[in-house]
Order: structure tokens, then sequence, then C-alpha cells
């Protein structure tokens, strides 16, 4: 499984020409990522037949919920679902641990969706919030295997792979096409997202670059 962030109709066009499997849309890029607008979820949905998740998160301030805060959040995974949407991103924590009680309310919306936690998980203790989240129904764990760059958490992947169960560990947060095959062999992980690698110039701000996209494509196929 190759996922691939888009944050246009354009990006998500050559995502699916260059043979990735999913789409994770977002806005600005720069921030982690946040919702995108509505409009360009219907567009992206209509024109690509390729699953497309939809990053829920509204503010880059931090990884907590306020009441108001889960509201919005709950109202947009209500929307996007409406729209078509294979799945949500999400996430919550209270001291850098999984907040439970934000999860139960987010996932009360979200029946029917592929359920993806993202990259909050790294701020946690890896090994637990994974036993945590093995009680609820989420499909995917974005995840770097922790704090740090990726290449200094292979171990941490590679046990996370082993004790995931029914939750797939996909794997990101500074996958590029020179790494990607050893932490691949290394980890055994089958599930892989990349972000800025397959832009031009690797800058957030430019566009996908389709010859660089098809190569790691290739690689991981």
């Amino acid at each position: 499984m190759i996922e691939i962030i888009a944050m246009s109709v354009e990006d998500a066009k050559k995502i699916e020409y260059c043979g990735a499997n999913r789409i994770e849309l977002v806005c600005a890029l720069t921030e982690g990522g946040l919702t995108p607008s509505f409009g360009l979820l219907e567009n992206v949905i209509k024109n690509v037949s390729i699953p497309v998740n939809v990053m829920i998160r509204h503010h880059n301030k931090n990884f907590s919920c306020s009441e108001y805060d889960l509201r919005i959040m709950k109202n947009d995974i209500q929307i996007v679902k409406e729209l078509g949407a294979n799945g949500v991103v999400l996430g919550s924590l209270d001291n850098n641990r999984i907040n439970e009680n934000d999860l139960n309310i987010l996932l009360e919306d979200s029946k029917g969706l592929e359920i993806t936690f993202h990259r909050a998980f790294d701020e946690t203790n890896v090994k637990e919030s994974l036993e945590i989240l093995k009680k609820y129904d989420i499909t995917n764990i974005l995840t770097s295997g922790g704090k740090g760059k990726i290449e200094n958490n292979l171990e941490n992947l590679e046990e996370l792979v082993k004790l995931s169960d029914n939750i797939n560990i996909l794997v990101g947060g500074g996958l590029n096409l020179e790494n990607i095959l050893h932490i691949k062999e290394t980890t055994r992980a089958s599930d892989f997202h990349f972000g800025t690698a397959v832009r031009f110039d690797k800058n957030p701000f430019k566009e996908i670059d389709e010859k660089e996209l098809k190569k790691l494509v290739n690689m991981i196929s």
C-alpha cells in the first residue's frame, strides 16, 4: 500500500495516474496537514477512483482537543462521510497519552470509514499506545516509530509491525526514495506514506514530480 499526500485535484490525479494506492487529502502541508475544504474534497472524489482519506485537524497548536475542537471535528467527519470519502485521519492526546475519551467521541460518527490515527501517535509511548488503539476500530496508525528521525526508530517500527494484529502500521514521516528499500526490508512493513519526498526539490510548495513518484511505485511494488 502506497499512500501519497495530495493538496489539490491535480495532485490527486497525478497520484492515481502514477499507480499509488490511496490519497491522504490535506491542506497546509507545512503545518503537518490540516482539514482541506469540502469543495476540494468533493472535486477530488469526482476525479479519481482510488480511495481518499481526509485529515480531520483544524489547527496545528497541539494534539489536544477542546470541547469546541471536538464539535468541529465531529461536524467535519459527518460532512466528509456524506461526500464519499474512504476514511478520516485523526487523533487526540492528553499529556502525550492517547485521549480515549476524545477518541470515543470522534469514532461515534466514523462508522463505515477507515480510521487512521495520525502522527500524534509518535509523541506518545508508542508500544503502550498501540495496545490502547487495538481496543478500537482503528484501521491504520501513521508512524515513524516515535520521536526523532525515522532511521533511528527502525527497531520500534519492526516491533510495532509484529505486534499490530488487526491494525495496519502505515510507515511515514521521513521516507524518501533513498531510504525506503532499507526501511521496508528492515521493518517488514507493507504500508507506506509519502509527502514532500515526491514533490520537486522535496519542497512542500512545489508540484508532485510524476517521474519520481512512478519510480517510487516501481521500487516498492
